[in-house]
């Protein structure tokens, strides 16, 4: 069955895109939800006027969007759970789960359906996806840890290259001053 997709499908195509899908799919989910409808002689020439207005649409959300990417993208949530010895979890941290945490930390309210994870089994970090837009798709860091572990400090950073280049000039005066008060008695 050839449909014409009216909406952005993740994984299938974006609107105005003709596809071919199996039948019961279009039928019985594209269609009644809206996404799609069938293509025929007279809606195909409506591909290209639902593809501009989509285009238009998916530039300004975007665009809305892109403050809210920036906020996930250095996110990293931490879960603190029951585990066995072999760091498999009593249950799992669900996408809901991460969802709730997300809005309790940042306030920001994301539907569990655009985070894209199975439910987590183990510990460990974990990179998630979060779908906003086809286009637009930031990361959160998942951090699971077992109950009652210690929180790891976290590594102090390197020193960045402009410290270090400072440090070695300063030892560079230093050893020359150095020299030059030894030279000098």
């Amino acid at each position: 069955m050839k449909v014409l997709l009216i909406k952005d499908v993740y994984k299938l195509g974006r609107a105005g895109d003709i596809k071919k899908v199996a039948d019961g799919y279009g039928r019985n989910y594209l269609i009644p939800q809206g996404l799609a409808i069938p293509a025929t002689e007279k809606t195909m020439k409506l591909a290209e006027s639902i593809a501009s207005k989509a285009n238009e649409k998916r530039a300004i959300l975007s665009n809305e969007l892109k403050g809210v990417a920036d906020i996930l993208s250095g996110l990293e949530v931490d879960f603190i759970v029951k585990a066995g010895e072999t760091g498999k979890l009593y249950g799992s941290v669900t996408p809901q789960m991460i969802a709730d945490r997300v809005k309790e930390i940042k306030g920001l309210e994301i539907d569990r359906h655009q985070i894209a994870t199975e439910p987590i089994r183990m510990l460990g970090e974990f990179d998630v996806p979060v779908h906003l837009t086809l286009d637009l798709i930031p990361e959160i860091k998942v951090v699971v840890r077992r109950e009652g572990e210690a929180v790891k400090p976290q590594s102090t950073k390197a020193p960045s290259t402009e410290t270090a280049e400072l440090q070695t000039a300063a030892e560079e005066v230093e050893a020359s001053t150095e020299i030059r008060e030894e030279a000098e008695a």
